[in-house]
């Protein structure tokens, strides 16, 4: 049928089938008209506005038609698209079947070829046993010399002839080498289809060369030998070493040329499937220097270690210094110039050296050092190992191309600090207990104590435990001041507890004293004053040390500054009460008699107390400022205080105006003489700021006053001079003077009630430790004289 015909058939059926619309279509248009109406109704909304009608329908229209022009291009660029796709499709279905046919064609001649092929194996087969059989009498003479070639390299090697000992080893290995690649059978399993060596032909091989292996332990034996003396060997003859290090670098190219030839890894040649030779490689140069670690740890070991413990520690780091340094410059100046300048020999040295003594040293911390033990670790360690004499050295320091390290840890080196801060606080502690004990003992000697070139009391305490302390002090800031301050804060701890038991020593001391009615010790002032100065002594040493202090301390001895010389305090007013407590007791005797009937008559006991303070005050002039102006400053309060004591005892009340002149006189009399006392210790040009005398000048007055009326006033200056009186002392005055009367008393004890001041600062009370006696209540009828 031809095509008209077809299209023709095609057409009636187009024709009698109904035209199917798309909903799409449908909608589109019922949108566009909903569009048009709503534009035409906004833009014919008026009636002026359908003049232009004729306007908006030829734009319209002319609208339309380039949509539709538009429309048209487009399908027809499709419609070319697909026409020359289906073009291709034809020319690809052409290709295809051209293919297909060269295919067959090919497929027919392959079955064809594989028949002759399999003919050809028995060829094969023969060819590759020919190729064993010709390699195999190839070997024979080589076989024939294995076991002699053993024997000749072995006694080379025993001989020491290193260099002719590893030429023959490298011949035999090569021979082993051969005749293995030689039995390599082609495609022997191997995961790469490469060639590969039957179990026993291999077993076989390694067996006949057996040999070559003892012949390379025994080879390696010597090399590690000579190696390990190389520092003998380099002042003697390097020769031998020189061959040694030769040998080593042939080792290590023969490795790095098979590992690149054969072996896996990134140095393998593409493509390479040879198994490596038995034992390689062989990293003899790595071994070179494990084996140079481990001489060197002989060395260290060859130093006696005998006379180590004790005072024989410092000098086996000397040697161990001299050693070290000998050893280094052998490897320096002589070793260096037989190996090639890659080796690097000096630094792998000090390398060494530095682990093998920071085993060494982690060793000897470890035992039971002495403070003597420990100052030579910490010093050779801190300063002589990193000075210019040992790895400071110029020449070193240029070869130390990376850090060492710290010989011990941050950590060790603080244990063993602390090591040493405790040593030395048992031996300061012992010392200290002893020195106390001697000085307990120079306590009751019968003779006086020494002087020094100032004439000052003193024993040996100070001197030991000042002279202990700084040297303590100065030994440790040798290593590092943060030593020195533990040093430093461990001392003024040990001296705050000897502080403590010194005190507790000086009250035993007084309550001996006291318990001998005879008094056996004569000097018992005399040391008492000695112990004064010690303390004056041991109070600048403690302010010194603290000086020296930079940093405060956390720890064990850390406490706050003021700790021994609180208790330096202490001990002093223990010993200065204990001094005051020895001055009443000699002048307990006199003041029993003042301010009495035959005082007053006879005036002989005034001089005789007189004579007791000086005896103290001269004394006192032995003991070291300022502690010598404090006794004299206590003695005068002591006693002007006993003697108003003895004064409100009302051992003496006047009857009449001539006993109150005369009391008051001698009053004044005694209130002179004791001034004089007083003085007479001042240096020359000086004046004391205490001035507790004048109070019996102030009584005096107070006694000697004529008109009773003018008592009020005198008490209002009385209590302003001196606001710790009270009442029961005023009373008492007003009853040794005999005169006053009850309305003058009443009036003179209202001023006291009514006048409180407060005691001004830097006031000592002189008062409030007199206490006065109750007056006795006697039985008597009423009287005129009463009433």
């Amino acid at each position: 049928m031809s095509d008209g015909s077809k299209n023709g058939s095609d057409s009636r059926k187009d024709a009698l089938l109904p035209v199917e619309v798309w909903p799409e279509l449908e909608r589109a248009e019922s949108l566009a008209r909903g569009a048009a109406l709503k534009w035409a109704s906004g833009v014919f909304c008026r009636p002026e506005q359908l003049e232009r009608l004729g306007q908006y329908k030829k734009r319209e229209s002319q609208r339309t038609s380039s949509i539709h022009s538009r429309l048209k291009s487009v399908v027809q660029s499709y419609l070319e698209g697909v026409g020359w796709g289906l073009e291709q499709l034809r020319e690809a279905r052409a290709d295809l079947r051209d293919v297909s046919h060269t295919l067959q064609k090919v497929g027919a001649e392959a079955k064809r070829s594989v028949t002759g092929a399999s003919n050809l194996e028995s060829l094969q087969e023969l060819a590759d046993n020919h190729c064993q059989l010709l390699a195999a009498v190839s070997n024979l003479p080589r076989l024939y010399l294995v076991k002699s070639k053993v024997l000749e390299t072995e006694r080379l090697v025993e001989s020491r002839r290193l260099l002719e000992a590893h030429a023959h080893l490298m011949e035999l290995e090569r021979w082993q080498d051969e005749v293995l690649l030689q039995l390599c059978a082609p495609g022997g399993g191997g995961g790469g289809g490469g060639p590969s060596l039957a179990p026993q032909d291999e077993r076989m091989v390694r067996d006949y060369f057996s040999g070559v292996g003892r012949l390379v332990e025994a080879l390696g034996r010597e090399l590690w030998t000579v190696v390990g003396s190389s520092l003998v060997l380099a002042r003697q003859n390097p020769t031998l070493f020189v061959s040694a290090v030769r040998i080593i670098e042939r080792e290590e190219a023969l490795d790095q040329a098979l590992l690149e030839e054969r072996g896996p890894g990134v140095w393998a040649a593409p493509g390479s499937s040879k198994p490596l030779p038995p034992g390689r490689p062989r990293c003899w140069r790595e071994h070179f220097f494990k084996v140079i670690e481990e001489a060197v740890s002989a060395r260290f070991r060859s130093v006696s270690y005998l006379h180590t413990r004790g005072p024989g520690l410092a000098g086996h780091l000397s040697a161990l210094q001299h050693t070290v340094m000998g050893d280094l410059a052998t490897v320096r100046h002589l070793l260096e110039q037989c190996v090639p300048p890659h080796y690097r020999l000096t630094q792998a040295y000090l390398r060494a050296c530095h682990h093998c003594l920071h085993s060494h040293l982690a060793q000897v911390s470890s035992w039971d050092l002495e403070s003597g033990e420990i100052f030579a670790v910490l010093n050779w360690v801190l300063h002589i190992y990193s000075s210019a004499d040992m790895m400071g050295h110029p020449d070193l320091v240029a070869e130390q191309a990376e850090e060492l390290g710290p010989l011990i840890t941050q950590e060790g080196l603080e244990q063993l600090q602390n090591k040493y801060v405790q040593s030395v606080q048992r031996s300061v502690s012992e010392w200290m207990h002893k020195a106390l004990e001697v000085e307990l003992t120079d306590w009751q000697r019968d003779e006086e104590p020494d002087t020094d070139h100032e004439g000052y009391y003193h024993t040996s305490l100070p001197t030991i435990i000042t002279q202990m302390l700084e040297e303590n002090a100065r030994v440790a800031f040798m290593i590092s001041e943060s030593l020195r301050d533990q040093t430093i804060q461990m001392g003024l701890f040990e001296m705050e507890n000897l502080l403590n038991r010194f005190r507790d020593a000086l009250v035993e001391f007084g309550k001996e004293h006291r318990k001998e009615t005879n008094s056996e010790n004569k000097f018992y002032l005399h040391y008492l004053l000695a112990s004064i100065s010690n303390c004056i002594i041991l109070k600048h040493s403690t302010e010194s040390l603290q000086r020296q202090l930079r940093s405060p301390l956390t720890g064990r001895f850390s406490r706050t500054p003021p700790g021994p010389l609180t208790a330096l305090e202490r001990a002093v007013k223990k010993a200065c009460r204990l001094v005051m407590d020895q001055l009443l007791l000699d002048l307990q005797p006199f003041l029993q008699g003042l301010l009495t009937r035959s005082w007053l008559t006879q005036g002989n006991i005034t001089p005789k107390l007189c004579g007791i303070l000086e005896h103290h005050l001269e004394l006192y002039t032995r003991v070291r400022p300022p502690c010598r102006e404090r006794l004299q400053e206590e003695s005068q309060w002591l006693t002007v205080v006993e003697y108003v004591r003895a004064l409100m005892q009302k051992r003496i009340v006047c009857r009449n105006m001539d006993e109150r002149l005369q009391l008051a006189e001698r009053m004044s009399q005694d209130a002179h003489q004791l001034r004089d006392v007083f003085q007479s210790t001042e240096p020359e040009g000086t004046e004391s700021e205490v001035n507790y005398i004048a109070l019996l000048s102030v009584l005096s007055d107070f006694i000697k006053l004529r008109d009773p009326s003018m008592l009020s006033l005198e008490v209002s200056g009385l209590v302003a001079k001196y606001p710790d009186i009270g009442e029961e002392h005023v009373l008492v005055l007003l009853e040794v003077r005999g005169d006053v009367t009850r309305d003058i008393r009443g009036t003179v004890l209202d001023i006291v009630e009514r006048t409180v001041p407060k005691l001004p600062s830097g006031y000592r009370p002189m008062f409030s430790d007199i206490l006065v006696p109750a007056p006795s209540m006697t039985f008597c009828l009423p009287t005129p004289k009463c009433a």
